[in-house]
């Protein structure tokens, strides 16, 4: 494909990611993505023949930048106490969008379920992302493997649980109130 086709492939994929989040992926047709992405719709099908493979792309667009973000983490200092704090303050940046529309992995993982559980379970390997990183980083502090697992379920629960209800609340505090107390309970406070 020429620099030009994957210009046009990564718009079609923002277009999708940010459609599906807004709307929902089956309120958003191929015609949507196509104008949202500035492609004429009898060229989407050269991109992608379906909108299940662009369920894909999209959950493998989440996965990516986890898998980055985690790279990040890992890069930012040598202490896992910083690394896991530079986690949770790269979370808590994307704060208004969140309280705006949701979490869109955890609505990618939902809406594609029924008709693309191979898409759904991609884009949920974000978490396991996140999830893994963290306890990683934990055992490093001394926990044994199971309670650093049980820890780092519970930050992402907590987040999580953090963006549903300052969305429907629409109330960013209440999102950052839950990452400082994600934050507390791993006991890695400043």
């Amino acid at each position: 494909m020429s620099k030009k086709g994957d210009q046009r492939r990564e718009a079609i994929v923002a277009a999708a990611a940010r459609l599906f989040w807004e709307r929902g992926f089956s309120a958003t047709s191929i015609a949507d993505i196509a104008g949202g992405a500035d492609v004429p719709q009898g060229n989407m099908f050269y991109y992608f023949r379906t909108k299940a493979e662009l369920a894909q792309a999209v959950a493998d667009v989440f996965v990516e930048g986890t898998q980055s973000l985690v790279t990040e983490a890992e890069a930012a200092s040598p202490d896992p106490r910083e690394r896991i704090r530079f986690l949770l303050r790269r979370l808590g940046q994307s704060n208004r969008s969140r309280v705006d529309n949701g979490c869109p992995i955890s609505a990618a993982v939902r809406d594609f379920r029924r008709t693309v559980p191979e898409a759904s379970a991609r884009a949920g390997q974000s978490f396991e992302l996140l999830v893994s990183f963290i306890a990683r980083e934990l055992q490093k502090t001394g926990p044994r493997p199971s309670i650093a697992m049980a820890r780092a379920r519970a930050v992402v629960i907590e987040w999580q649980g953090g963006i549903a209800l300052a969305h429907a609340f629409n109330d960013m505090t209440v999102l950052a109130e839950s990452l400082r107390r994600a934050e507390r309970s791993l006991q890695i406070g400043s």
